[in-house]
C-alpha cells in the first residue's frame, strides 16, 4: 500500500460523514425552503415579515452582545488564572467550566431560579424585579454557557506566551496596561477571534436555554421550532435554518479570515 492508497483509505470515513451528515441533509433542506406556495420568494419573504426580520435582528444582535461580554470577562479571568498559581486554583478553574456539563434547559431553569417571580433576586430586592423571561435573562443564560469555551481557549493561548516578551516591556519601563494592550492581546488575538466565532455560532443557535426562557421575545431558533411543530409550515421553518446558518457561516468567515490577517501581521 502506498502513501496515496493510506491518505485515501484515511480521508474515506471524513468523506462518509461529510456525504451523510452533512451535505445530504443540507441540499435536502435548502430543496425544502423552495416547496412551499412562496416558492423560492420564500427569502424575500422573510426580509419583508417585520417579525422574522425583528426576530433575525435580535437573535445577531444577542449573540454579538454574549461574545462581547465573553470575549471580555473571560481575556481577564484567563489571564489571572494562567499568570498566577494559588491555593483552590483547580477548584475555582472547575467551578468556571462547570457549565460545560449543563443543557441549555438546566442553565435557562438556573436563570429563572435567579431572575423569576419566584426567583432569588425577586425575593430579596422590592419592587418585583423579574429579567428571567427578558432579552436580558436570555443574555446571561447564553453568558452563562459561553464563558467557558472562550475561558479555556484563552487560557491555553495565553500560556504559550513567552513571557521573556512581557519582562522586555518591563524592562523598557512599559506600565501594566500599556504590556496588556502591545504585547498580550496582540499575541492573543488569533485565540480571541476564533473563541469569539465559536460563542457567537454557539449563541446563535441555542434552543435549549431559549425554549426554557423565550416566553415574551423571539430568537431564531424559537421560531424555526414553532413554525414546523405549531404550524407545519415546513418550507418557513427550512428557509429559516438556512438563513440561521448563512449567517452564522459568514460571521465564522469573517472570523477565519480576521484570524488568518492578525497571524500574518503579528509575523
Amino acid at each position: 500500500m502506498n502513501q496515496r492508497q493510506f491518505l485515501l483509505i484515511c480521508l474515506l470515513p471524513l468523506g462518509l460523514f461529510t456525504l451523510a451528515f452533512l451535505a445530504i441533509p443540507l441540499g435536502r433542506l435548502i430543496l425544502a425552503s423552495g416547496e412551499g406556495d412562496a416558492g423560492w420568494a420564500i427569502y424575500l419573504q422573510i426580509l419583508q415579515t417585520p417579525r422574522y426580520l425583528k426576530t433575525l435582528m435580535q437573535t445577531v444582535v444577542v449573540s454579538l452582545a454574549v461574545t462581547a461580554a465573553a470575549l471580555a470577562i473571560s481575556t481577564t479571568a484567563g489571564l489571572f488564572l494562567a499568570r498566577n498559581r494559588f491555593f483552590g486554583r483547580n477548584a475555582l478553574l472547575s467551578i468556571l467550566t462547570l457549565p460545560l456539563a449543563f443543557p441549555g434547559v438546566v442553565v435557562g431553569f438556573m436563570i429563572i431560579l435567579l431572575g423569576g417571580r419566584q426567583g432569588l433576586v425577586n425575593q430579596l430586592m422590592p419592587g418585583h424585579v423579574i429579567f428571567a423571561y427578558s432579552v436580558f435573562g436570555l443574555f446571561l443564560g447564553y453568558l452563562y454557557f459561553s464563558i467557558p469555551r472562550v475561558l479555556l481557549t484563552v487560557m491555553a493561548a495565553a500560556e504559550k506566551i513567552d513571557p521573556a516578551l512581557e519582562e522586555a516591556a518591563r524592562t523598557l519601563g512599559a506600565p501594566p496596561h500599556r504590556i496588556v494592550i502591545d504585547v498580550l492581546l496582540p499575541a492573543l488575538a488569533p485565540a480571541l477571534i476564533a473563541a469569539g466565532a465559536i460563542a457567537f455560532a454557539t449563541a446563535m443557535g441555542a434552543f435549549g436555554t431559549a425554549f426554557t426562557l423565550a416566553t415574551d421575545i423571539d430568537v431564531l431558533p424559537m421560531v424555526i421550532y414553532t413554525e414546523f411543530t405549531l404550524s407545519a409550515n415546513i418550507a418557513m421553518a427550512s428557509a429559516l435554518s438556512v438563513v440561521l446558518g448563512l449567517v452564522t457561516w459568514v460571521m465564522l468567515l469573517i472570523a477565519r479570515s480576521l484570524s488568518g490577517e492578525t497571524v500574518a501581521a503579528g509575523g
